[in-house]
């Protein structure tokens, strides 16, 4: 049995010719709307107990308004959602907060909403206090508290006690680094003990590190739920899709899918990464000097050409990247039918694993502003530890390390 099924869910705002027509509505007479605006229709999806899933969209997609359905904050206009646990949500800031009440009597009211006896509210009000870290303001007023702080606190009462689902917004962009990571430590904490998570946020790296599965909301509608790397792919090359561009998915070999997107001005046309050999390589040494060239064919007159380009790892995460306009290289004016060779060398610092090169071809610093085109898992290597020291992680930092005895 899922925990959280949504079946064919939608939301339409309706607007009445009057107030006293929507009344009428209310009560059950046959009046109709004059305009009906759906901001979410025929979503489905299940998940199952355990699983982490990243909700991603563009603003306006539909993300905060299925989450307050899904939470019963907000009535649905068709479908359903079925829910079999416990959920704890943080979706708008202070969200059902007395702003004249002290941080202190906010929880107790919240903590007494969410279902929890007053014994068990006295116990946990202790270690939500420590949590939050707000000192004596836990005290004062929240109409006194920063939006951090209103965070901090939020976050404490809402996962005070384990749910069975924990809901999370983008609230968490609003907490200082420290906080955050505070908070996704508990998050962590939780989904080892078997919680399952469903986070809206924009940050690739959150999505990536913790869920299992991403949706991909556009226009109130479902476009994609898979591998979270996959689906941000898509989403963003959606965001740099422009007039007259196309976004085009295809199957790799390995069964990974390729996203790439552009108005096609200029295209890659050969990349190879070679190693410190000069061979072409798809097996490289834990800081191998290597070269990577990337063959360009303009098709079109245009005013600038900009190569950047990602190193990505097995989770889609960027390990470092940059382009020919941070580096001032940019190439001025290209004509249609001319090629370019674009040689990167660099040390391969990275750990042992698989790893990705993207492209992009723009005219500026962004692909958001003239998107030629975009690649994603352009070329894939694997690094290999044939000569270092033994380490972990994702970065070779080849360390230096001295012991000294001390004599007391």
């Amino acid at each position: 049995m899922s925990l959280l099924s949504v079946n064919n869910l939608g939301k339409a705002f309706k607007v009445y010719k009057s107030e006293l027509h929507r009344v009428g509505r209310l009560i059950g007479l046959p009046i109709k709307p004059i305009e009906e605006n759906w901001v979410l229709r025929h979503v489905n999806f299940d998940i199952e107990p355990g699983e982490a899933i990243g909700i991603i969209g563009q603003n306006g997609a539909g993300k905060s308004t299925l989450l307050k359905m899904i939470t019963g904050t907000l009535s649905a206009s068709e479908g359903n959602c079925v829910v079999n646990g416990r959920i704890a949500a943080i979706l708008e800031l202070g969200m059902g907060f007395n702003p004249e009440l002290t941080g202190r009597q906010n929880v107790i009211h919240a903590a007494g909403l969410m279902g929890f006896s007053g014994e068990q509210i006295q116990q946990a009000l202790p270690d939500i206090e420590s949590f939050a870290e707000i000192g004596e303001y836990f005290y004062e007023p929240i109409r006194t508290y920063s939006s951090g702080m209103y965070l901090r606190v939020a976050f404490s009462v809402a996962t005070a006690y384990r749910p069975e689902i924990l809901i999370v917004d983008e609230a968490l962009s609003v907490g200082d680094a420290y906080f955050q990571h505070k908070c996704f430590q508990r998050i962590r904490e939780f989904q080892e003990q078997g919680t399952t998570l469903l986070i809206v946020s924009h940050d690739r790296s959150a999505i990536q590190g913790i869920c299992d599965r991403a949706i991909l909301l556009e226009n109130g509608a479902v476009i994609k739920d898979g591998n979270p790397e996959e689906t941000f792919d898509l989403y963003n090359a959606i965001i740099a899709e422009k007039e007259n561009s196309t976004v085009d998915v295809k199957q790799l070999k390995d069964g990974r899918a390729q996203t790439s997107s552009g108005t096609g001005e200029a295209r890659v046309t050969e990349i190879v990464l070679y190693n410190s050999k000069g061979e072409a390589a798809e097996f490289i040494g834990v800081g191998e000097q290597v070269k990577l060239c990337i063959k360009v064919k303009v098709r079109k007159d245009i005013e600038n050409l900009v190569l950047g380009y990602g190193i990505k790892d097995r989770l889609g995460q960027v390990m470092y990247g940059t382009n020919t306009w941070h580096t001032d290289q940019s190439v001025k004016k290209p004509k249609a039918g001319e090629e370019y060779q674009f040689i990167i060398t660099f040390p391969a610092n990275l750990g042992v694993g698989s790893y990705s090169i993207q492209t992009a071809l723009t005219n500026s610093d962004t692909h958001l502003t003239g998107n030629y085109e975009w690649r994603d898992l352009a070329l894939v290597f694997n690094m290999i530890n044939v000569e270092k020291t033994t380490f972990i992680g994702s970065l070779w930092s080849e360390p230096t390390i001295t012991i000294e005895e001390i004599t007391r």
